[in-house]
């Protein structure tokens, strides 16, 4: 059967392919090169000093971005789903509350939490990840900063936010939620909220770490409790009121100004 509009199946199509598609481009060959074992000094020394610019330019870029929540999730996940919509009310709620929303820029529960935050006038923060085609962002950030390195990329994920809101996602999000877990639980970052939003989605994972990882002794009750399960967007605000905003009041009163001499404004 011949669709009547076939310019809309297309764009559907395409929004489709967009989601999918999202972060699955091959590495670019230097990267995988770099990571394959030792290397010639000069390719090992010029890497080191690419790698240094490139947390420059995020220290720069970011340095004004005030105090932020990052927010995980599928790039998957399509307007119609009611977990898009859960994601642009945080995204707002945060903008309410004076937060930054900082996500990875691209489709599905990220496009939520910046449009959210856009719609409420609120800042709005993508942090890409350079692939072989070209991405674009999402049309709700404010400022669009791409990164070659993922590890770089998640250091500026995790320096400039207070919280961390985890929706239903991928092999992308679970590794965000366990290294951001690992971070707290090694004490290298403060005990900052880490949500998990929706009981159904992610009580398996969390039954899986009490009868597998804490019954062998892996973990401990208490770093079990890093992890906060809840099952809506207005439970996560609450949540994020009560243990995030107040130690990032402060900074919000007192906000960094740049500086010309350092040709920053």
């Amino acid at each position: 059967m011949v669709s009547a509009y076939p310019c809309r199946d297309t764009a559907r199509m395409s929004e489709d392919a967009r989601r999918e598609d999202w972060g699955r481009a091959p590495s670019d060959d230097r990267e995988r090169r770099f990571l394959e074992g030792p290397q010639p000094r000069a390719f090992e020394l010029l890497r080191a000093l690419r790698i240094f610019r490139e947390f420059v330019h995020g220290f720069r870029a970011l340095h004004f971005a005030g105090p932020c929540v990052t927010v995980f999730g599928s790039a998957r996940t399509p307007e119609s789903d009611p977990r898009y919509a859960s994601a642009r009310a945080i995204g707002a709620g945060l903008a309410a509350m004076g937060f930054t929303t900082m996500t990875g820029g691209g489709p599905g529960i990220m496009e939520a939490a910046n449009r959210g935050a856009h719609e409420q006038g609120g800042r709005s923060i993508g942090c890409n990840i350079e692939l072989p085609h070209e991405q674009k962002p999402n049309p709700y950030v404010d400022k669009w900063i791409t990164f070659r390195h993922f590890y770089v990329r998640k250091v500026m994920l995790v320096k400039y936010s207070h919280a961390f809101v985890a929706l239903p996602g991928g092999f992308g999000t679970l590794d965000e939620i366990f290294e951001t877990a690992t971070l707290i639980q090694t004490r290298k970052i403060e005990a900052f909220p880490l949500i998990l939003v929706d009981r159904q989605y992610w009580t398996p994972l969390l039954d899986f770490l009490r009868e597998r990882l804490l019954d062998a002794g892996n973990v401990d009750t208490e770093d079990l409790r890093l992890l906060d399960l809840v099952d809506s967007a207005e439970e996560a605000l609450a949540l994020l009121r009560t243990r995030a905003l107040p130690g990032a009041e402060p900074l919000m009163r007192h906000p960094r100004h740049p500086s010309r001499v350092l040709g920053e404004g």
